[in-house]
């Protein structure tokens, strides 16, 4: 990686009591490169990206975007750092009493004062780009299938056309077919607007689709990295358990005697 990364996390911690869910992440993301965290359930990886968004306070580390460290910001500082980032939920989470093309808009006209009618012309031009016509936009969300709900989310995500975009599960819940048409838009979308990814998953054929580089985090640490291609070279044994889905191997889960 050349230059300063987009995104660097060094040595973050977080615990919530005596539980040690961080133990000292480590993870750079270079400019317009997309990085795809896998790992299972209770390893680390909603935490790591909400101390990345700052709705959790690391306990210790830095998380510096464009070389500025982001802990600890509040305020206007704050604000002008959220700007830059957009974020496709694991739910989509869209706003059950705004029908769609406020949704999509709602980041315009609350963070960035645009005029609704201008705001909604723009909502409409990134539904087109995620392949919902304009009809769409006057429905409700409770009015749309899951797929549908992945894609307003999507067009959410890029409306202010972020420099870097968060992707929170964005296959859980599709068929196989509906998932790799999000990782499809996925791929065209970021390319269009260049910008910077970091994802998490447990979905392996997503995190194929859309990673230039993929994150093993288990046990609140980064324990492997390396290209789509690398991966399936790997001898790690505890990236081929989990890529695999093999009960037998050194991840243990935890299970509760009947």
């Amino acid at each position: 990686m050349s230059g300063t990364p987009k995104i660097a996390l060094s040595g973050v911690h977080k615990n919530f009591g005596s539980k040690q869910v961080l133990r000292g992440i480590d993870l750079a993301i270079g400019r317009g490169e997309s990085v795809v965290v896998i790992g299972g359930s209770g390893t680390g990886k909603s935490v790591m990206l909400k101390c990345i968004l700052g709705l959790l306070s690391p306990d210790s580390g830095s998380i510096r975007i464009d070389g500025e460290e982001s802990v600890g910001l509040i305020g206007q500082d704050r604000e002008q750092l959220l700007r830059k980032f957009g974020m496709l939920f694991q739910g989509a989470a869209l706003f059950d009493s705004l029908p769609v093309w406020q949704n999509v808009a709602f980041g315009l006209i609350q963070g960035r004062r645009m005029a609704p009618e201008a705001a909604k012309e723009h909502a409409l031009d990134k539904l087109a780009s995620v392949g919902l016509g304009p009809e769409v936009g006057d429905l409700w969300p409770a009015e749309l299938s899951g797929g549908m709900q992945k894609r307003v989310g999507l067009a959410r995500a890029i409306a202010t056309e972020p420099e870097i975009i968060f992707f929170d599960e964005p296959t859980t819940g599709l068929d196989p077919i509906m998932g790799d048409v999000i990782n499809d838009l996925i791929v065209d979308s970021v390319r269009e607007l260049g910008a910077t990814t970091l994802s998490i998953t447990h979905d392996i054929a997503s995190a194929r689709k859309i990673a230039d580089r993929i994150a093993m985090i288990y046990e609140g640490r980064i324990i492997w990295q390396g290209t789509v291609e690398e991966i399936d070279r790997t001898d790690d044994p505890y990236v081929t358990q989990f890529i695999n889905g093999r009960a037998e191997g050194p991840i243990k889960m935890q299970l509760r005697a009947l």
